[in-house]
Formats: structure tokens, sequence, C-alpha cells
């Protein structure tokens, strides 16, 4: 495969790889889908499979908590076995996961199939969709075109998730939405016959696995740590404390086999970098809120008002329109304005539109009052994705992007677990408009959060990447 590139002499066209990006788009759009769509299913679900909100809750924020905790381990593998070679068995994963979600007779049997292997297949497929993108654009407007069209294809399948979701559980079931899912799949398996590894697998790479169990232990304690908050205050905090207590040990192990010279599952090095460090953070906060205000407005619409999955669908139109338009045009905005400055910018918008949705939603009965307000937040998020992507993978050399790849997946999933868990805490609570607002507001502040990150970002021309960092 050859790697696009400028061709030789002044003003020469750039090849541009379509049937490549494709499958990478398509897999990174039903990922996203799959951890947003049960938000206007919640109703149905807990009907058909005698479950509570609370229950379908935990199976959407255990999937996003698979993937986080999972992501890391995934993007190491990508280099033993290979990018393509990951990329295709974590499809086949998802698919079967997805199949059986569709046949599940109880939330057990979902909880196996959407959030356990859905969540591993997603854990194996995602970081080969950004390594692969790093490796095959190298130019700064190409890789931000490139990673604009997947994110844009991410950002709306969790935005239009809902839509997509309730359009198919009004017209036939919510199992239905499971079988589009593994259609989807075996498209994108079909266009990876034109995808080619630009590297070659290295089998003798290390894998160590003590350090994966203790990072996938320690982010599962945290998150379940929340989601127990408001059954058992003193519980979660215990789970939240041991959770803290296991990170360190697996940072102290990775301390010590990098010591020893051995090679870890995350070298402490990817952390020394500071303008990588904040993109991580602007990363972590942009799916933080974006799930936490999916999961939040769609349980309050269903839950309060009583609209079907198609309304509360519709009203999510809002914000696809708005992430998509402002992702598509990821690549005009990467030549005219710097990347700190898009990623400050989408979180001002982002945090303007939740306090619209709370000045109008909060307060009148109107299906309309919910469109502005998401509106902008979709506006906002789409603005910031692409550009804080950008600047953690350009952050680091080709022989690091399986490493750094795997990190910035973790650390955008635990952002989507970590908002579902903290929302749907506050809501599920007593979900009525105090809660809700609550919830809105608990949002917005981290938002406000990101912002500051996004402003400690270095300032630079358009389209400026951070440094290539290589560890000493």
């Amino acid at each position: 495969m050859t790697v696009p590139s400028r061709q030789s002499g002044a003003g020469a066209p750039r090849a541009w790889p379509r049937r490549i990006l494709a499958p990478l788009a398509l897999a990174q759009f039903i990922c996203s889908f799959a951890g947003s769509n049960m938000n206007v299913m919640i109703k149905d679900i807990s009907e058909d499979l005698d479950t509570t909100v609370q229950g379908v809750q935990t199976a959407i924020t255990v999937f996003l908590l698979v993937m986080a905790a999972l992501m890391i381990p995934g993007g190491i593998l990508t280099e033993r076995y290979g990018r393509k070679r990951c990329l295709v068995a974590g499809l086949l994963i998802y698919g079967v996961g997805a199949l059986l979600s569709a046949a599940a007779p109880g939330l057990g049997v979902l909880i196996l199939g959407n959030s356990i292997l859905e969540g591993i297949g997603t854990a194996l497929l995602i970081p080969p969709v950004y390594i692969l993108t790093t490796l095959l654009f190298t130019e700064v407007t190409d890789r931000a075109r490139a990673f604009g069209a997947i994110m844009a294809m991410g950002g709306v399948g969790a935005a239009a998730g809902p839509l997509i979701g309730g359009l198919i559980t009004s017209a036939i079931s919510w199992r239905a939405s499971f079988v589009f899912q593994a259609v989807v799949i075996v498209i994108i398996i079909v266009l990876t016959r034109n995808l080619e590894d630009p590297l070659p697998a290295d089998p003798q790479c290390q894998f160590d696995t003590v350090g994966a169990v203790l990072s996938a232990t320690g982010l599962v304690l945290v998150v379940t740590g929340i989601l127990a908050t408001d059954d058992n205050g003193w519980l979660a905090l215990g789970l939240m404390l041991v959770g803290v207590l296991v990170l360190v040990a697996f940072f102290t192990w990775v301390r010590s086999k990098e010591r020893k010279g051995e090679k870890a599952l995350l070298p402490t090095s990817l952390f020394h970098n500071r303008t990588s460090n904040l993109g991580l953070i602007t990363q972590h906060v942009q799916w933080l809120v974006l799930m936490g205000v999916s999961f939040v407005a769609a349980t309050y619409l269903q839950v309060v008002r009583g609209y079907d999955a198609i309304s509360t669908g519709v009203i999510f139109t809002a914000s696809t329109v708005g992430l998509l338009a402002s992702s598509l045009g990821a690549e005009r905005f990467a030549k005219r304005r710097a990347q700190r400055t898009l990623v400050m910018a989408g979180f001002v918008t982002t945090v303007s539109g939740i306090g619209v949705l709370l000045g109008l939603a909060g307060h009148t009965d109107k299906a309309w009052a919910f469109t502005p307000g998401l509106l902008l937040i979709g506006l906002g998020l789409g603005l910031m994705l692409t550009p804080s992507v950008n600047v953690v993978q350009s952050a680091f050399p080709d022989d690091l992007q399986g490493e750094i790849s795997g990190l910035s997946r973790s650390i955008s999933n635990l952002g989507s677990s970590v908002g579902t868990a903290i929302a749907g805490t506050i809501l599920i609570a007593n979900p009525a408009t105090g809660p809700y607002m609550t919830a809105l507001v608990v949002l917005g502040a981290i938002g406000l959060g990101g912002l500051v990150a996004g402003a400690m970002l270095p300032r630079g021309g358009p389209g400026a990447p951070a440094a290539p960092h290589r560890p000493s």
C-alpha cells in the first residue's frame, strides 16, 4: 500500500484513498452508535426483559467501560498480530455480540452480548482505525481530513444513535437495532479487502499480561464505584478507593518493568509530553459530556415526558446535524485556525449549548425547546473532536502509535462510561426536573474544566501539530 503523499511536481494532485478510509470510518461509526442508540430503548428494553431503567443503564455503562478497560491492551496487540488482523477479529467478535444481543431473553444475556462481546470487539478494532489513519496520512491537512471523516462518522454514530435506534425500535423492535449493527459489521468486513497493513506484525512483541489485568481492574472498580453511588455511598467510596490503589499498583508495576529494561503495557514516557496530556484531557471531557448529555436528555424525555423511541430520536436530530456539520469542516478549519483555538471554541459552544438547554427545556414542556441547546452541543463537540485527536496522535512517532492510540481511545471511552455513570446516577435517583437540571449543571461544569485544559495547549499556526515526541 502506498501512503498518501504529494506527488512530485508543483501543484501535483494527491491521491485520496476513499476505499481505504471507508471501512475505518464505518468502524468508528458503528462503535459510537452502539454506545448511544440504547438510550432511546430504555423503556422498551426494560419492559421486554422485565428489568429496570437502572438495569439498562448498567448495560450501557458496562459496554463503555469494557471498551475503556481493554483499549490499551488492544492497541498493543495490534503491534504483535498486525493492525488489519486485529481489526477483522474485533469486527467478528462484535458481530457475534450483536446477534446474541438481538436474541437476548433477559438482561444477563444482553449484558454478555452487548456489554461484554461488543465491548471486547470494539477494544480490538478501534486502535487499528487510528493507527492506520496516522500511518497513512502524514501531512497535517490530510490527516485532519481523514480524522475529520472518521470523527464525523463517530460523532454521527453517537449523536444519530438515538434517531436511528428510535426509528428501528418504533418500526420493528429494539432487537432489530442489533441486527442492523451486525449487517453493518458484515459490510465493513467486505470493505476491508481493500485494506493492507502498512507495517508488518511483530510476533516477538512482548505483551504485559499483569499490566493489562491491573489497568483493566482499576478502571472497572473506579467506574463501578461511581455506579454504586446512588445505592450505597460507603460501598461506592470503597470501590473507587480500591480502584485508585490498583491503578497506583499498575503504574508501580510499569516503572519496575522499565527499570529492568522490559517492555511494559504502557510506557510512562507517554505521559511526559505536556501537549499530549492536555489533548487526552480534552478528549476525555468531550466524550464524557457527549454521552452524559445524551443519556440524561434521553432518559428525561422518555421517563418524565413520556415520549416514545422515535420522538426522542427525532429531538436528538439537532445534535446530529450540528456535529456532522462541524466535523465535516475539520479540514477547512485546520487550515485556517490553530488546533488550540478550535478546541477552545468547541468547549465554549458546547457549554453554551448546555446553558441554553437548561434555560429552555427546563422551563417549558414544548419539544422544540431541546433543539437549540442540542444543536449547539453538537456543533461544539464536532468542532473539537478532530483537533484533539490530531494533537495526541501527532505528538508521537510511528513506532509508538499502537501505545498512544490505545491510550487515547481508552481515555475517550473512559470519559463516555464516566459521563453515563455520573449523569445517570444523578438522574435515576429521581428522574424529575430537579435531578435533570443538576446533572446538566454538573456536565457543564466539567465542560468548563475541559475549556481550561484546551486553553493550556500550546499556541501555533493553523493546523500546527505537536512536535513528534520520542521517549528518551
